[in-house]
């Protein structure tokens, strides 16, 4: 919508930086709305990464077995909307304006302004209410246990996919950390789902799980087997089901679909009916937009939003897999606070060449100090080409019909990058 981030900007925090973190102000603001969140059932996911397209299977496959399907993600690539949805459509324009306008005068009531995130949970959570969800599978925004989206009661379902190090300044320097305040999810008698990952991160965990009673699935990548997978898609058995399909792409996309499965049977135990050809369905429809996605082929692009360590790991991994032997001439662009450095560790090896970009965001490194980084450490070819746009079309423009170019480092530039090839 063509007003909303205005308005978002007068209405909130400048960033959710600037206040302090902590579940008050989340709790005052539902109170005000009616408490909605205490009208729904929910699964509750977190993680380092992979969480937004383990909600998006999970939620594929709930609303094809018949369930109405709360959907709330972030952040967005190109529009407010995107983070709310319900049985896979997103909220309408006029429904968020409406939203917006019955909840604006009750801000006044509030000791201080929510954040922009504060507020679109608590929009998502009432238009979930309103629209009669039986199950909101709702991602955090960071962490968990602080995460304005743990003001709901305790969850049908806790989702922790791969812990890693990210958000340090919030969420702690180590590990362990990171995991604790993840498992801050967690609530007494709820089913939980952990991606099978290292010890450290499963004793904190299964720790938590101890304390309040939650049952806890480990995933188990020693029962998933890949059989097939192209740039058109992946088939795989996982447990005792075979020849499942997902149209996500990459290794990590397996082990996600392997936590949605695990959820799931969780909910089964919990009573909720999800038929096996559902199931199925569910998985083969799901999307996840700008995770290694292929925007054209001969020559390929993808576009991946990568924009940690963890995540540049993957989507290492995604091309050694996808694309074996093929050199990638590489689109980056990050965020001045990310840890360029050991994403680079990780892409160079692969690179044919680098072009640098500056996201549009007031938080991005500049594209040249990025390239000078590069040419010093590595010794590769950069350009700097300033805007997404030109980077793209400067890599494209001497790429053969059997070369690949990358576009990752940072969310913010994924939904440009996607709209330059009509998918909005």
């Amino acid at each position: 919508m063509e007003d909303f981030g205005g308005i978002m900007e007068t209405l909130c925090a400048p960033r959710w930086q600037d206040r302090k973190p902590g579940l008050d102000r989340m709790a005052a603001l539902l109170a005000l709305l009616g408490d909605p969140q205490k009208q729904l059932r929910f699964v509750h996911i977190t993680g380092t990464n992979g969480k937004g397209s383990t909600a998006a299977m999970l939620a594929a496959v709930l609303t094809a077995a018949g369930y109405s399907t709360g959907l709330f993600t972030s952040p967005h690539l190109r529009r407010y909307n995107e983070r709310i949805r319900v049985d896979g459509r997103e909220i309408s324009d006029g429904e968020l304006s409406a939203l917006l306008e019955e909840v604006r005068p009750l801000l006044a009531r509030l000791g201080e302004k929510p954040s922009q995130f504060e507020l679109l949970t608590a929009l998502g959570l009432l238009y979930f209410q309103r629209k009669g969800c039986d199950l909101a599978v709702l991602e955090v925004g960071m962490g968990g246990r602080l995460d304005p989206t743990n003001v709901i009661p305790s969850p049908e379902a806790a989702v922790i996919t791969a812990v890693g190090l990210d958000h340090t300044a919030y969420l702690g320097t180590t590990v362990p950390q990171v995991a604790g305040e993840k498992a801050g999810i967690i609530k007494p008698g709820c089913e939980v789902i952990l991606s099978h990952q290292n010890r450290e991160v499963l004793d904190v965990v299964a720790a938590r799980c101890a304390d309040t009673g939650a049952r806890l699935t480990v995933t188990a990548p020693e029962a998933l087997t890949v059989t097939a997978h192209s740039l058109d898609g992946q088939r795989f058995s996982y447990r005792d089901r075979q020849d499942l399909r997902i149209a996500l792409l990459g290794p990590y996309q397996t082990q996600n679909a392997s936590a949605a499965l695990d959820a799931a049977d969780a909910l089964r135990r919990r009573g909720w009916t999800i038929p096996e050809e559902a199931l199925r369905r569910g998985l083969a429809s799901a999307s996840w937009p700008g995770r290694f996605e292929v925007l054209q082929r001969r020559p390929d692009l993808i576009v991946d939003g990568a924009h940690n360590p963890n995540g540049a790991a993957a989507l290492a991994d995604c091309l050694r897999t996808c694309l074996p032997n093929r050199p990638v001439t590489f689109v980056m662009g990050v965020m001045a606070d990310k840890d360029s450095a050991g994403m680079l560790d990780l892409m160079a090896p692969l690179a044919r060449s680098f072009v640098t970009v500056t996201p549009d965001s007031s938080r991005a490194l500049d594209a040249a100090a990025l390239a000078a980084d590069i040419r010093s450490r590595f010794g590769l070819t950069v350009r700097d080409a300033g805007t997404v746009e030109d980077g793209v079309a400067l890599a494209l423009s001497d790429a053969g019909p059997e070369d690949a170019v990358c576009v990752f480092g940072s969310l913010y530039q994924v939904g440009t990058v996607r709209a330059m090839f009509g998918r909005e």
